[in-house]
């Protein structure tokens, strides 16, 4: 029986070098999309990025439409907003600052969000059914998280949990877009505390 001497590198094989090749694939697209959108980024700007030919780009990824959904999978994959349980040890306003911050630090997370989430509204957009399954998946977690502190007695009397959670994603949603214009001039993860501290009584 033969063994790799100490330190000698292992070849990779052809499944790594396809994981590689997919993995810049969707980095690729992620900064075409981000900038670009859906409608206005195309195959080709992908596979240019990546230099490769769009034949070979389809080998990966049959459709358009699949790349797109990948994509957002990948996002969410990276962020971890709208798939990872919350920590139930983590405070809501903890856990809605740290996120706000992290996805501020990551180059083009927020722009292909923004983008892609107000393209998704438009006439047989293929990111349509994500983007409703992820704002139904959020209202549901934070309006939870706010029965829980209600529960409390921590939410502020006439504040209802379900109203308190629709309200926080579309600040967030928005501030994120004010963010994206003047990032110089905008303190999202500010802003959204201060929306919390309007409906939460102190601890």
């Amino acid at each position: 029986m033969t063994t790799k001497a100490a330190g000698q590198p292992s070849r990779r094989g052809p499944y790594s070098k396809s994981t590689e090749r997919r993995q810049a694939i969707l980095a690729a697209a992620h900064a075409v999309f981000a900038a670009h959108g859906y409608r206005g980024g195309s195959l080709q700007d992908v596979a240019d990025r990546v230099g490769m030919s769009q034949t070979s780009l389809l080998h990966y990824f049959p459709s358009k439409s699949d790349l797109l959904l990948a994509v957002l999978t990948w996002r969410d994959s990276i962020t971890g907003d709208g798939t990872t349980p919350p920590d139930p040890e983590e405070k809501l306003v903890d856990a809605v600052i740290r996120q706000a911050r992290f996805n501020e630090e990551i180059p083009g997370v927020i722009e292909l969000y923004t983008v892609l989430c107000a393209e998704s509204v438009t006439d047989r957009h293929p990111g349509r059914e994500y983007f409703t399954e992820r704002f139904d998946r959020l209202r549901r977690s934070y309006t939870r998280r706010f029965k829980e502190l209600a529960d409390e007695g921590r939410l502020r009397p006439g504040v209802e949990p379900e109203a308190a959670a629709a309200t926080l994603i579309a600040l967030w949603d928005g501030i994120q877009t004010q963010w994206l214009l003047a990032p110089e001039s905008v303190d999202m993860a500010g802003c959204l505390r201060g929306y919390l501290e309007l409906v939460l009584l102190p601890e």
